[in-house]
Parts: structure tokens; sequence; C-alpha cells
């Protein structure tokens, strides 16, 4: 008897990630069909359980342009929707879903939040820019002292005389292996 992988999955507008979660998956077969048929079987383990999946997906899809990636700990699907709108949910057959079946939170995007993070044509895709080093305006200020304490910054041959010694044998061995 087969069993069920588990699977997640999170959506766009344009389309739909499916992730089976099933690592060294071997004997992989996925079956994409235009009105949302959407099926998987492959062996896992030293025993070669068998696993299947057959999903009937919300609304219609463009088999063509959706594309499979099997890696060794899952096999992801990105399934492209034939019409650009919102699904109210995953399978076409309405109340709770199968066990088996998870929203994929790390690829979730809400649909008002979709369109919040597209600038005219381009889409950043959730990327996040707090970590590119650029300040805000307390910090990009013009400060004349910046320029000072730059040129009052201690070479790298030169010595810390504060505190006691271990600086300096932190520093002189520092200096002696960038020198090496």
């Amino acid at each position: 008897m087969s069993r069920h992988p588990s699977t997640k999955w999170a959506q766009r507008t344009d389309k739909v990630f499916i992730t089976i979660e099933l690592p060294d998956a071997k004997d992989v077969k996925l079956n994409l069909q235009p009105d949302g048929q959407f099926s998987f079987s492959a062996k896992s383990g030293a025993d070669n359980v068998p696993y299947e999946l057959d999903l009937e997906l919300y609304d219609k899809v463009k088999v063509d342009e959706s594309k499979a990636a099997v890696g060794l700990r899952n096999i992801c699907y990105i399934v492209v929707k034939e019409e650009k709108k919102w699904w109210p949910r995953l399978l076409k057959q309405s109340g709770r879903s199968p066990v088996f079946l998870k929203v994929d939170w790390d690829k979730w995007v809400d649909e008002d939040e979709e369109m919040d993070n597209k600038f005219g044509d381009m889409d950043f895709g959730g990327m996040d820019f707090s970590n590119l080093g650029m300040g805000g305006p307390d910090e990009m200020g013009d400060d004349e002292d910046d320029d000072d304490a730059v040129e009052s910054a201690p070479k790298d041959e030169e010595k810390i005389e504060a505190g006691s010694g271990e600086e300096s044998k932190v520093e002189t061995l520092a200096t002696s292996e960038a020198k090496a």
C-alpha cells in the first residue's frame, strides 16, 4: 500500500508552488494535466517504500510553462495557472484539506502583499533591503568629526598602549600574521 508524502503549497497570482518532502526519492513520476489533475509517485528509503499523491487542483493550469525539480530532500513543482487570479484554496474539493497537505509559510505571500512588493514592472520577490548597509537619515548625516575619526585611528603597525598590555600582544600577533 502506498503512503502520502508530506506536501506543502503556496501561491502567487500567476503560479502555485508545490513542494513534496521526500528524501532520497527514486523512480519519481510527475504528471500534470491542463484541467489541474496532478499526480506523483516515487519510492524512498532502503525498503523502497512507495509514495503516491493524486490532487485535483482548484483550476486549470498551463502544463507547458510549469516546471519541476527533483532534489535530494524534496521535489519542487512550480505550476503556472491558466488565469492570473488568486485561488481560495489549492484543491477543487471544498472542506478540510488532507492531513499530509500544509501551507508553505516560507513561500506564502498574501494577495494584497503581493501587489505591494511590485514596483512598476519589477518584482523584487520579497527581498529584504534592510541588510544592504544603508543607514537612515540619522546615520547618514554630515558630521564633520567623521573625517577626523578615520585619520586618528591607529595604523596596523602601531600598538595600543592603554590597558594591561594584552591589547598590544593581540595586535602585535595580528600584525605579524598579516605580514607573513
